[in-house]
């Protein structure tokens, strides 16, 4: 039975040597761990995860990293040193390939040989085991921002190796995060051991002296996911990391559309992420907010694709996320170019730094939106704590099994699927069917209200229909779905 303790050093290290046997990239001098902490020690700070996102937080100003991998080694290199220079990025990613993600190395490195043979990238993203140490190291050493490895893995234990003994110095995903939205039926037992795993690894650098960053993915499935849903994943996830002894977490959301709701949780995300942390013993956690520009349809056409992206930027800038996830104008039509991918950056780079010294002005709407968005937190938290009998890991099983929890459109066979996210009339995300989400019935009748009152306006019925009408609305220039558009 899966809980939320930390891995004993002796159970940590016999595991390592089954998870270091995985691929041949495992057996390199600077996986041991010894060596890997001298390294890990001579990073510059400018080039530290931790160090650069603490001095965000304490200058007020929201930094920008795109998504980029490819899988020849010097082409990867190449586009990450664009992206550093024609595209101001403030951090950098290696977005890892689907064969990776899913533990099919010997698939990875058949991709690596035929985009050597054929000059171009055939696998979707950076394949980092298969080039392993040397390979990752490479990449670190040849750009002058941080580096952070970003993939939806479910078991990501030997990567993780791998890229933190390159001197990659932050890893995004989680046991929940990159399961569910992810993954048709992977168990969510071995999904959360496997993520303990790899923050016990951080804890490790933790405790020998090398500050790394964590990052559970915030958006989930991207698509109308309420904002309580989102955040209570991201907060159980810093939990269960802090619990292996991770010090630096970036808790993230991903854009929903209404400004207001969208500033209301971020800031209520951070808020109740440092309560939870105190509230369960962790007080030396330092936490920082990522938002992602938005994750659902984009336009086809440049200016309009443009124009969203500015106002995510907007968004993030006067939320004070300390960083964001960016997006380019390619994103209806496919894989961008690295022009347009570096465009899109300095676009949003450019707004963020307009709006450095301003923020939202506080307001009876945002104030409600916090409050109602705590509130929703608070119920979801309290459920799974009690179906764990106070083990948080078991009870995020439980409270999923149950329902309790449960993430809008994920694939997983483990996810009850059965809550429809639908907009209120002014495009702020609700539920309109909640399946055994546990919600009192206060926290429902708002949400009915809410979705009754758009109905109203629209006269129209308060159908699925909705829910339809809103997954292509932005796509067509509309935030809230209109019938028969």
């Amino acid at each position: 039975m899966i809980q939320n303790k930390k891995l004993p050093l002796s159970d940590f290290l016999a595991i390592r040597k089954e998870v270091l046997a995985g691929w041949p990239t495992g057996n390199h001098p600077d996986l041991d761990l010894d060596r890997a902490v001298a390294k890990l020690k001579q990073i510059p700070a400018h080039k530290q995860f931790p160090y650069v996102l603490r001095e965000a937080k304490r200058q007020g100003i929201t930094l920008v990293q795109p998504r980029a991998g490819m899988a020849p080694l010097d082409k990867h290199i190449e586009l990450l040193q664009y992206l550093q220079d024609e595209g101001q990025a403030d951090l950098l990613p290696s977005t890892i390939d689907s064969y990776t993600r899913h533990n099919r190395y010997a698939n990875a490195e058949d991709g690596i040989k035929e985009s050597e043979t054929q000059g171009r990238s055939f696998l979707n993203g950076f394949p980092a085991v298969n080039y392993g140490v040397d390979g990752c190291t490479k990449v670190m050493e040849a750009i002058q921002v941080p580096i952070q490895a970003r993939h939806g893995t479910p078991d990501a234990r030997l990567l993780s190796e791998i890229i933190h003994a390159s001197g990659w110095t932050s890893n995004e995903g989680g046991g929940i995060s990159y399961n569910l939205p992810y993954a048709k039926n992977i168990s969510l037992e071995d999904t959360i051991r496997y993520w303990q795993y790899c923050d016990r690894l951080v804890g490790y650098y933790e405790e020998h002296g090398v500050a790394l960053n964590r990052e559970p993915f915030g958006p989930l499935t991207g698509t109308l996911v309420p904002p309580s849903i989102g955040n209570t994943v991201a907060i159980i996830e810093a939990l269960l990391a802090a619990e292996q002894g991770v010090k630096n977490i970036t808790v993230g959301y991903g854009q929903g559309g209404n400004m207001i709701q969208d500033i209301a949780a971020l800031r209520a995300l951070e808020e109740q992420t440092n309560r939870y942390l105190k509230l369960f013993g962790y007080d030396d956690v330092f936490v920082t907010t990522v938002f992602h520009q938005w994750m659902g349809g984009f336009p086809a056409r440049e200016g309009e694709a443009f124009a969203l992206i500015g106002y995510a930027s907007t968004v993030a800038s006067l939320g004070k996320a300390t960083k964001m996830i960016t997006k380019t104008t390619h994103e209806s039509f496919g894989v961008p170019t690295k022009e347009a991918n570096a465009e899109a950056l300095r676009t949003s780079k450019y707004l963020c730094r307009l709006l450095q010294d301003q923020k939202a002005a506080d307001s009876p709407e945002l104030t409600a939106e916090i409050n109602q968005i705590k509130r929703e937190v608070d119920e979801l938290m309290r459920a799974t704590v009690e179906v764990g009998r106070g083990d948080l890991a078991q009870g995020t099983v439980n409270a999923f099994k149950q329902g309790l929890l449960d993430i809008p459109f994920a694939p997983s066979e483990l996810n009850a699927g059965k809550i429809l996210p639908a907009r209120d009339i002014d495009g702020k995300i609700r539920i309109l069917e909640f399946g055994n989400l546990a919600f009192s019935d206060e926290v429902k009748q708002f949400h009915h209200d809410k979705l009754a009152a758009r109905a109203k306006a629209q006269q129209r019925e308060m159908t699925i229909q909705m829910v339809i009408d809103d997954i292509y609305a932005v796509s067509n220039g509309r935030l809230v779905g209109h019938e028969g558009e």
